[in-house]
């Protein structure tokens, strides 16, 4: 069973002149474990795309399953229910809390689920030295390199141990010894059984992974597989 389906996925605006899509009939089956890159040029859909199936964005037409779950029949306290128990996110912009330390920022997430503070604190332990961030664990966002938070926004995507990491430009901020260090970690989280989806515009980070899904005006242009 596929962890992502949807079936004739569509997203518009109202206007003066009729309807504007953004996204148009999409069909799209996304099996666990994989590692997919959706590309395009500025405009196609393809963040718009990545936030629905990451459940950010409720406003759309269609058939969604994750996971078996029928996404489009659920209320947004159930969806939401859904994106914290399965979906990890990094973004471009980090995303980061600037107010709180890289160690609070990584707790975040498991204050959500109601963890007990011993096993969250062990989690959070166990993560730092995962990603070999023990000695940042003290510092604030502004005081760490773009490279660095970013691996502080990969961290606490991955916390959680998702189903799938949604991944929106994730290195479009960082030069490119950085961008192949975060690259290989999703690579290596693939490698570990979880199932990767990222837009970029960068043809070095789509071949981190084993298929191409090509947007162009909101529809489903190619669909390639490495």
């Amino acid at each position: 069973m596929p962890l992502i389906r949807t079936r004739n996925l569509e997203k518009f605006f109202e206007t003066g002149y009729g309807r504007t899509y953004v996204l148009r009939r999409i069909d799209l089956d996304i099996e666990p474990g994989e590692f997919v890159t959706i590309m395009g040029p500025s405009g196609a859909g393809k963040s718009t795309l990545l936030h629905i199936l990451g459940m950010l964005d409720g406003a759309w037409n269609g058939d969604y399953e994750f996971d078996g779950h029928p996404v489009h029949r659920m209320k947004p306290k159930q969806r939401n229910e859904l994106h914290k128990q399965n979906i990890g996110f990094v973004f471009q912009s980090y995303h980061l809390l600037d107010d709180l330390t890289v160690y609070e920022n990584l707790e975040v997430p498991l204050s959500y689920r109601k963890i007990k503070r011993a096993e969250r604190q062990s989690m959070v332990a166990d993560i730092l030295d995962r990603f070999q961030i023990v000695g940042k664990k003290d510092l604030f966002p502004n005081q760490l390199s773009g490279g660095q938070q970013q691996l502080v926004g990969v961290a606490r995507a991955v916390i959680m141990n998702p189903k799938v990491i949604f991944a929106d430009e994730p290195t479009g901020n960082l030069h490119t010894a950085q961008a192949d260090e975060i690259m290989e970690l999703f690579q290596q989280l693939n490698g570990e059984g979880t199932t990767i989806v990222q837009v970029t515009h960068s043809e070095r980070n789509a071949e981190y992974g084993k298929r191409i899904i090509h947007l162009k005006d909101g529809w489903l242009d190619r669909d390639d597989t490495a």
